[in-house]
């Protein structure tokens, strides 16, 4: 097993995953500035609330805000969905990144999704919110495990910003690093 082509070279699959990853992330971003993308969003929000009248509650919070200015949320969550792309593309704070990805993607999940409903006879999918989240903390326990690839900007800013490491890596300082020069 040890010598197979996967696990000698699984630093940089790692690396590749993540980027193919946050193209997805910028593609779906770009979406949301298509014409008729915002309206799209606030009828499927009014109509999850309908769908789902124990959550009735909870959608029509969701739908009060985003009628007031539907165009502002949808390009705000687009803009979102670029930046984390781009910082996944460039493994740029992945800490951070790989956070507030996992959040984004249950927010999006939880509201224009409606937890992946409605539910119903019809119902084949769970949405992608819940999947993209899961991708993140998959990507959470790969970088505690094999700390900072030598492709990421992170490894750069951490040779010259003593704290960057704080901020970019879930492993603690020296216990993944040596590991991870080997295997790169």
């Amino acid at each position: 097993m040890g010598n197979s082509w996967i696990f000698r070279n699984r630093a940089n699959l790692v690396v590749v995953l993540a980027v193919i990853f946050g193209i997805i992330w910028m593609i779906d971003g770009s979406f949301k500035f298509m014409p008729g993308t915002a309206d799209t969003v606030v009828q499927s929000i009014q109509s999850a609330g309908q769908s789902l009248p124990a959550l009735a509650p909870w959608f029509s919070l969701w739908y009060g805000m985003a009628i007031q200015n539907p165009i502002f949320w949808v390009e705000l969550i687009g803009t979102l969905e670029i930046l984390l792309g781009i910082a996944l593309v460039l493994g740029f704070m992945k800490k951070t990144t790989y956070v507030l990805g996992m959040v984004l993607s249950l927010f999006i999940w939880a509201v224009p999704e409606a937890f992946g409903g409605p539910y119903g006879s019809g119902s084949t999918d769970i949405g992608t919110g819940i999947i993209y989240a899961i991708v993140f903390a998959a990507l959470i326990l790969i970088n505690a495990g094999y700390g900072p690839s030598r492709l990421s900007v992170d490894y750069c800013l951490e040779k010259r910003v003593s704290w960057w490491r704080k901020v970019a890596e879930f492993s603690p300082a020296g216990s993944a690093k040596g590991k991870t020069q080997k295997q790169h």
